[in-house]
């Protein structure tokens, strides 16, 4: 088995996800993901007064489609939810929140 985690190889987008708590939000999100063919890298998420808040570290490197495509699909998985989901490449994340 190869264990060659190259970060070269990698195009890696942050999901945000912010919306009233309940379950099966991850699960939803992992699935929507798992059959895009999208990895989970990282995943932190924290409920806060009954917001569930999330960010999720992906590499789109294998995706079935471009960032493009995946953006409507997953608002849309998002207002099917009622929930508020984006996605963007991490680069433009970081460029966008650096103090």
């Amino acid at each position: 088995m190869d264990y060659n985690n190259n970060q070269a190889d990698k195009d890696l987008a942050v999901v945000l996800v912010v919306g009233r708590d309940r379950s099966g939000i991850v699960a939803q999100i992992s699935d929507f993901l798992w059959k895009e063919e999208i990895n989970i890298e990282d995943i932190s998420q924290k409920i806060m007064q009954g917001i569930f808040v999330m960010a999720m570290l992906v590499d789109l490197a294998n995706a079935r489609s471009d960032l493009g495509v995946l953006a409507p699909k997953i608002e849309k998985l998002g207002d099917k939810i009622g929930l508020s989901i984006q996605i963007q490449h991490q680069r433009i994340f970081t460029a966008m929140h650096r103090v």
